[in-house]
């Protein structure tokens, strides 16, 4: 054994699910990934659970040979969770019922029933987002489309409690995960919401335990199977953009916005009166590791850089001539080329280019880095949260997409992360708590706002034309 890794983190992703090893200072040390694969069903498209189990744990058994891990931390994604049996070496990793796969649009008459019984904003934290999103809505299409195996269920667990739970056998409930836009926990109150005590799922939920407490040991089964340590420790996990904002907590941090970015935008920060948001521009409460509320906003930002940007501009670097002459022309990408409306009620699938298209690759690339600081400071707008704006994530890849979101937020700080795992460097802040380690260190970088003639004009008018394009909201 040559490593020096003492934990391992379990990156849930909806694109891909991904094994980090780091050491106690926080140094990330190696990597694996795999896709996270979508299969078809007869119902509905399900996530490969078997097929992701089997990798991590060879994958795990690999790294063990190499590092001393001994502490498993798993986080994942807020849009769904598992149903599960009483047996975590069941058929489909010990799943009740396939895993809804939340891009997957949802029969309408399970929508219709589920927007009924959702309960208010404050029940939601989030307003109803497209497809299967939330993991009420998911439940609500198991019970009606298979009554006879969902009463067989168990538990139902969020993403990373699902994987904890594989590896010890012990289920559990957690608040950040809970409060991640499930529809299932109403943040504010502490309170299981309606839509819960209507169908009687509160018997499917376990106790709540801390992000940082452990479950226990990995199976006795799994250890001898694949030679695993008879010594590792699985965290009960949290949920990623709340891990990632957790790392910025333990290093004191205060009085600030973060703004993650990747396939969604988050925006999150406790400096929001979360009673005063408003549900109709893509607001969400939130639940920080102690369960208290945490005002954000959400957009699908990765997918609308994607969709304007395109395949071949993967490798393009925005040029300032060149986003100076899309500003000059009035050259607009408007909201929203996906199927989430973000904070433009109405907006899904309406996304269209004003004036003169771009020419070539690079002023597709210059117009989505463009379109992402736009996003990016309506998302902050909204909130309202904090004096300080931190930024993080894969849209500092390109370095004008900072300096045209600080531009757009005169006397007011910008600061940048370029910590390019900031969900994994959240996840071993939950381990250091558990061991009682200090955190690890925090460096930020001041941004500068970058000079751009005509840009705040530009915004003005995106902003105004975006607006013009909504509608009634949900309630």
């Amino acid at each position: 054994m040559t490593g020096k890794g003492d934990i391992a983190v379990i990156d849930v992703g909806k694109t891909n699910i991904e094994l980090w090893v780091a050491s106690k200072d926080g140094t990330l040390l190696e990597s694996r990934s795999t896709p996270n694969s979508v299969l078809d069903g007869q119902t509905w498209r399900y996530h490969d659970l078997e097929g992701t189990s089997i990798w991590l744990t060879t994958t795990l058994a690999e790294l063990c040979k190499r590092h001393p891990i001994r502490t498993i931390v798993p986080v994942g994604h807020g849009s769904g969770g598992v149903l599960v049996g009483s047996d975590p070496d069941g058929a489909g990793a010990g799943q009740a019922l396939p895993m809804i796969d939340y891009e997957q649009a949802c029969p309408a008459d399970i929508d219709a029933e589920y927007r009924k019984k959702a309960g208010t904003f404050e029940d939601r934290g989030s307003p109803a987002m497209m497809a299967s999103t939330h993991a009420a809505r998911q439940l609500l299409w198991m019970e009606r489309k298979n009554p006879v195996q969902f009463g067989k269920a168990r538990n139902f667990l969020n993403i990373a409690q699902f994987w904890g739970w594989w590896l010890t056998g012990v289920a559990a409930s957690e608040y950040s995960a809970m409060g991640a836009q499930s529809h299932l926990w109403n943040v504010p109150q502490r309170r299981w919401t309606p839509i819960v005590l209507e169908h009687g799922w509160k018997a499917l939920m376990p106790e709540f335990r801390a992000a940082w407490d452990p479950l226990g040991p990995v199976r006795k089964d799994l250890v001898e199977r694949f030679d695993l340590p008879q010594d590792m420790v699985v965290l009960t996990g949290a949920h990623d953009s709340t891990a990632n904002f957790f790392r910025y907590l333990a290093a004191q941090v205060q009085d600030f916005t973060l703004v993650s970015t990747g396939t969604w935008v988050v925006a999150l920060s406790r400096d929001v009166e979360t009673v005063k948001l408003d549900q109709s521009l893509g607001t969400t409460i939130n639940a920080d590791m102690d369960g208290n509320p945490i005002g954000g906003a959400l957009t699908m930002g990765g997918r609308e850089f994607s969709a304007i940007a395109g395949a071949d501009t993967i490798n393009e670097v925005a040029e300032q001539k060149v986003v100076a002459r899309l500003i000059a022309r009035g050259t607009m990408a408007m909201p929203s080329f996906g199927d989430n409306d973000g904070q433009f009620p109405c907006s899904a699938r309406r996304g269209h280019i004003v004036g003169a298209p771009p020419e070539n690759q690079a002023e597709r690339a210059a117009l989505a880095v463009l379109h992402s600081a736009l996003l990016t400071v309506t998302c902050t707008d909204v909130l309202n949260g904090g004096s300080m704006l931190i930024l993080d994530g894969t849209f500092l890849k390109d370095p004008m997409y900072a300096q045209i979101v600080a531009a757009l937020r005169p006397g007011l700080r910008t600061e940048a992360s370029h910590e390019t795992h900031g969900v994994v460097a959240g996840a071993l802040q939950l381990a250091c708590r558990a061991s009682g380690s200090p955190s690890t260190p925090l460096t930020l970088e001041p941004v500068v706002p970058i000079v751009l003639p005509g840009l705040t004009e530009y915004a003005t008018q995106w902003r105004e034309a975006a607006n013009r394009q909504g509608g009634q909201s949900y309630d």
